[in-house]
């Protein structure tokens, strides 16, 4: 669990952060949300240390940050931003091994974990764990940038902006990634950007911030559909509100119980959003809903996506 309570930080007397308090429940992924200048990268260097508040008080796991070595802190949060940070001239089996190495960790043990992690983010351990970064593509790089933010297994992973640099098919992969990682590991993940769609699309939970506050937390359907203020509804768009409904909302909500229908069936979990774009890649009005265990448990109709 990370608690922010009532913290402040301002440069050259000017407010980012006024008067801050969060609390981002232990295995949720939190998205800080806002626009540009709004407080959010700052909240998530405060977090690690890198950037210092000046009041209130940070808690990660019940411990105040402030009482924590920032280098022993540092070690024990994972931290991936958007331009990778990768060294250029370390092999991507010494980039991922950073940490674990300053750790101490024996060399078998480095080496079955920077495996592991290259599994884990889809990249074969035999083609990539001896290249370089500039040998790799951008997605590639980002998935590196990951696969070092958890090498040593931290507990919580902040996340700055990771994907802005990418194009827009590699950046729906990554973020297909995290929710995979985030539903695989359980860990806690604070993952800042300025849109919207990919918020809604990663976030259990929402903190949209204005001006260095707090102008709304609560989960995707919460704030979508009960927006708290004129600038969260602004910023979450009138515009377009229906398939942001699609995107918050599951299949598991509106599927019809022991009903069928033909072809390969949509995950319970999925959005109303992939219902509706599975629909119209197959020409069909009715998808099958899978049960998780290689049944179905129902069927969803395209009626049911505006019911």
């Amino acid at each position: 669990m990370i608690e922010i309570s009532h913290v402040n930080k301002a440069y050259d007397g000017r407010a980012i952060v006024n008067d801050l308090t969060l609390t981002i429940p232990e295995g949720a992924l939190c998205v800080l949300l806002g626009l540009s200048g709004c407080g959010k990268s700052t909240t998530l260097r405060m977090i690690n240390r890198l950037v210092p508040h000046d009041s209130g008080t940070i808690r990660v796991g019940g411990e105040d940050v402030m009482s924590v070595a920032p280098e022993a802190l540092r070690r024990r949060i994972g931290y991936a931003i958007q331009s990778t940070g990768l060294f250029p001239h370390w092999r991507i089996e010494d980039n991922i091994a950073t940490v674990p190495r300053l750790l101490g960790w024996p060399a078998e043990r480095v080496r079955d974990r920077v495996t592991e992690l290259l599994t884990l983010l889809r990249l074969d351990p035999k083609n990539y764990r001896s290249k370089y970064p500039h040998q790799l593509s951008g997605g590639e790089q980002q998935r590196v940038g990951v696969a070092r933010a958890l090498a040593a297994d931290p507990d919580i992973l902040l996340m700055d902006e990771p994907f802005g640099a990418v194009d827009p098919i590699t950046r729906d992969a990554l973020q297909a990634e995290v929710l995979r990682i985030h539903k695989a590991t359980g860990k806690t993940i604070v993952f800042v950007t300025h849109d919207i769609e990919e918020a809604l699309r990663l976030a259990t939970v929402i903190a949209i911030m204005e001006r260095g506050r707090l102008a709304q937390v609560g989960t995707p359907l919460e704030i979508v559909e009960n927006p708290a203020s004129d600038f969260v509804r602004d910023f979450v768009g009138v515009q377009g509100i229906g398939l942001k409904l699609l995107s918050v909302r599951r299949v598991a909500d509106r599927v019809r119980r022991g009903e069928g229908a033909d072809g390969a069936a949509i995950a319970a979990d999925a959005t109303l959003a992939d219902a509706l774009a599975t629909m119209v890649a197959r020409r069909v009005d009715r998808l099958a809903v899978s049960d998780g265990d290689g049944g179905t448990m129902g069927a969803i109709a395209l009626a049911d996506l505006v019911r």
